[in-house]
């Protein structure tokens, strides 16, 4: 198991959240100590989850299996509703799914796959020219995907979650948990949400870092 410092709970408050489609849900968030990378994540608690004993450690156990998002920040696509990508609609098709079942919503500091605000617009201007969202990356000196789930996983542990079902498309998330001695039962895809002005960067992320998105349907999309 890594050797990963422990973090612990720092405060709950009870939040009734409200959607721009009507949906309504009370939400638990969570704040934390501790969190190896210094960033203000909070943890959703959203439904009746079977959570365990909280601040477990590292060697405790879990009771039951949660559904479980890591959903990094977006702001363009979280708060203002791009169309660029499927970050929003993802956001809120997580929460009612996760209400409905019992879980955890981790909503991660980590705006543009860990890149950051103002480089994910510069990106997105390179994206402009013809590149897709991996491409403008590298032509910037960037990382493709520069998230670190280690904050995650000390998270979970607070909450005394160490086996979960991760709702995700990303396959590198399921496989970051797992290093990090979080135990995936089983990693639950999300919905596609597509756009004329996503599908572009849809595709790329089934092409080049193999998120589970059916692909032939994206390629009709992109032909039509």
């Amino acid at each position: 198991m890594p050797d990963t410092p422990a973090a612990t709970q720092r405060a709950r408050v009870r939040v009734p959240l409200r959607f721009p489609d009507g949906y309504s849900v009370d939400a638990e968030l969570v704040t934390f100590h501790g969190l190896a990378d210094g960033r203000e994540h909070i943890a959703a608690v959203l439904g009746e989850p079977d959570l365990g004993e909280p601040d477990l450690g590292a060697g405790g156990e879990s009771g039951g299996v949660p559904l479980v998002r890591l959903h990094s920040e977006c702001l363009t696509g979280d708060v203002f509703g791009s169309a660029r990508c499927d970050c929003g609609p993802q956001l809120r098709e997580a929460v009612e799914r996760i209400a409905r079942t019992g879980g955890v919503l981790l909503y991660l500091r980590q705006e543009g796959r860990g890149i950051g605000l103002y480089n994910k617009l510069d990106a997105y201007a390179l994206q402009d020219q013809g590149l897709d969202t991996y491409e403008a990356n590298a032509a910037l000196g960037l990382p493709e995907d520069d998230r670190d789930y280690t904050a995650a996983a000390q998270m979970l542990r607070a909450l005394g979650i160490t086996r979960l079902d991760l709702l995700s498309n990303n396959p590198d998330k399921a496989g970051q948990l797992r290093d990090l001695g979080i135990s995936v039962h089983e990693r639950v895809p999300t919905g596609v949400f597509t756009t004329p002005h996503n599908v572009r960067y849809l595709r790329a992320k089934v092409l080049q870092t193999q998120h589970t998105l059916p692909l032939p349907e994206l390629t009709d999309l992109t032909a039509g």
